[in-house]
């Protein structure tokens, strides 16, 4: 049951970032040009999403576990330090040059587009040297 919740969940996901437009890049880039050709939508995609989630999480976080783990999966890191500023100064680089995030490059394979097929290559190799390099999730929680 919980890999069918998962796909469901993620082809959800993949079909709201299609409807949404947010699978192409120039939306992206779009928005990120302020001073240019400026394009609200992003704007709206993450004001509905925000609206969820401040709807959403204390909701989920009533109860005592997840329905298909034992546990919540929170992150214990409460401060920001060198390592958080430099990560989200990388995806931020890569995500204004290229105009994707993970979500939306991976629903954007389904166009079978030769470009996001080697950003998503990128993407997965650079995801295997920050956990060969022993920055991985775990080890920023520590």
């Amino acid at each position: 049951m919980r890999g069918i919740t998962g796909l469901l969940t993620g082809l959800l996901f993949g079909a709201g970032l299609a409807l949404s437009g947010m699978t192409d890049t120039a939306k992206v880039i779009g928005f990120l040009n302020v001073f240019g050709g400026w394009d609200p939508d992003l704007m709206w995609v993450m004001s509905g999403a925000l609206v969820v989630t401040l709807i959403g999480t204390p909701l989920v976080l009533s109860k005592t576990k997840p329905m298909f783990d034992a546990a919540f999966s929170l992150p214990l890191a409460t401060t920001v330090d060198r390592r958080l500023v430099a990560g989200a100064v990388l995806f931020g680089m890569g995500w204004g040059l290229w105009g994707y995030c993970p979500g939306p490059a991976v629903a954007a394979l389904a166009y079978g587009d030769i470009s996001t097929v080697v950003f998503c290559i990128a993407m997965l190799v650079g995801m295997w040297l920050a956990g060969k390099s022993g920055l991985t999730i775990s080890r920023l929680q520590q």
